[in-house]
C-alpha cells in the first residue's frame, strides 16, 4: 500500500500540469510562455528554500545547477518552442515520448535493466496519446521537432540524474526541489528578457493563474514528483507523463466544450491503460521484495535464537551462585596444642 500511494501522490504532479494550457489560456497574457515559465519555476523555487532554510553545500551548487538547468531551464523554453512551431498534438506525442529516453539512461546510468513490458508500455502510452491529440491537419516542422525531441530529453535526463544523485545526507525533498526550481527560473529569465522584452502588465486574473501556478502546478507538483523519483524507479515515475496530456484533453472537454471523438476515447483509455500497466511491480521487483521478507524473518529469528540463548545463559548463571551459595561451607581442620 506504501508504493500505491506513493505512484498515485506522483501522478498527481503529471495531473497538474495537464491544467497548464486551460490556465494559460484563460487567465494569463498571451505570447509569454517563457515569461509564464520563469514565474511558475523561481517564485517557486525561493518559497521551498525558505521554507525549508537550506542552502546547497559543496558539490551541491554544481548539481542543483544541472539539474535545475534539465528538469525547467532548458525543458520549458524547448516544450514552449516546440508548441509554437508545432500542432499541440504533434508537440504532447513527441513529449510522450519521454518514457523511452528514461528507460534507456535508467539502464545505462542506473543499471535498470530495459524490460520488455517497460519499453512496451512506454510505447502503447505513446500512441493512445497520438490517438487523442493528433488530427488530420497536423503538419510537421523540422526545428519545432527537434525542440520537442530536445526537451523529451532533457526531462528524461533530469529524471535520471535526479535518481542517480539523490539527495544530500540529512536533506529533504522540500530543500532540492527548491534549489531546482530556483536555478531553472534564473536560466529562463535572461532568455525570456532576450525573446520576450520587458515583463507584460498584469490584471487580477493574471495574479490568479500566476498564484496557481507557482503554487500548485509548479512548487507542489515538481515536490510531489522529486519526491517518487526518491521513492520509485525512474521508469515507473517517467511513465506516469502521458497523464499530463490525457488531463489537458479531459480539461478541455469538461471546461472548454472540446468535443471528444470516439477514437480521441479509445485513445485516452489506452493510454490510460499502458500508464497502469507500467507502474505493475514485476517478478523481478517480487522476488526482490519476498527475498528482503525472507531477509527480515530469518534476521529476527537469529536475533530471537540469541536472545533466547543469551537469556538461558543468564539463568544459568544465577541458578549457578545460588546453588554456590546455598552448599555448606567446609569446617577449618582444628588444631591441637600439646
Amino acid at each position: 500500500m506504501n508504493r500505491v500511494t506513493t505512484i498515485v501522490l506522483t501522478a498527481l504532479a503529471p495531473v497538474s500540469w495537464g491544467s497548464t494550457y486551460f490556465v494559460a489560456s484563460e487567465l494569463l497574457p498571451p505570447d509569454r510562455p517563457l515569461f509564464t515559465g520563469a514565474m511558475r519555476a523561481l517564485p517557486a523555487g525561493l518559497l521551498l528554500v525558505a521554507l525549508s532554510r537550506t542552502l546547497p553545500k559543496g558539490a551541491w551548487w554544481w548539481k542543483s545547477a544541472v539539474l535545475g538547468t534539465l528538469n525547467i531551464g532548458a525543458f520549458f523554453p524547448l516544450l514552449f518552442l516546440a508548441a509554437y512551431r508545432l500542432p499541440g498534438g504533434v508537440a504532447a506525442v513527441l513529449g510522450s515520448a519521454g518514457p523511452l529516453f528514461v528507460v534507456g539512461l535508467a539502464a545505462l546510468l542506473l543499471g535498470e535493466r530495459a524490460r520488455l513490458r517497460t519499453v512496451l508500455a512506454a510505447v502503447v502510452a505513446a500512441l493512445g496519446v497520438s490517438m487523442v491529440v493528433l488530427t488530420s491537419q497536423a503538419r510537421l516542422d523540422l526545428v519545432g521537432v527537434i525542440a520537442g525531441i530536445v526537451s523529451s530529453a532533457s526531462m528524461g535526463a533530469g529524471t535520471v540524474m535526479t535518481k542517480r544523485w539523490g539527495r544530500p545526507e540529512g536533506v529533504g525533498p522540500l530543500a532540492v526541489t527548491g534549489w531546482q526550481l530556483t536555478a531553472g527560473g534564473l536560466v529562463i529569465i535572461p532568455i525570456a528578457a532576450l525573446v520576450e522584452g520587458a515583463p507584460p502588465a498584469l490584471d487580477g486574473k493574471a495574479f490568479l493563474g500566476y498564484g496557481y501556478m507557482m503554487l500548485i502546478n509548479t512548487g507542489a507538483a515538481y515536490l510531489l514528483w522529486f519526491r517518487g523519483i526518491g521513492k520509485l524507479s525512474a521508469t515507473s515515475v517517467t511513465l506516469l507523463g502521458p497523464l499530463s496530456p490525457l488531463t489537458a484533453a479531459v480539461i478541455g472537454w469538461a471546461a472548454l466544450g472540446q468535443a471528444l471523438t470516439p477514437v480521441q476515447v479509445l485513445g485516452m483509455v489506452i493510454a490510460f491503460g499502458a500508464t497502469v500497466f507500467g507502474q505493475l511491480p514485476g517478478r523481478t521487483a517480487k522476488a526482490d521484495t519476498a527475498k528482503a521478507d525472507t531477509a527480515k524473518t530469518d534476521t529476527a529469528k537469529a536475533d530471537t535464537a540469541k536472545a533466547d540463548t543469551a537469556a538461558s545463559a543468564a539463568v544459568n548463571a544465577v541458578r549457578a551462585e545460588t546453588l554456590q551459595s546455598e552448599a555448606p561451607k567446609a569446617e577449618a581442620p582444628k588444631v591441637q596444642v600439646a
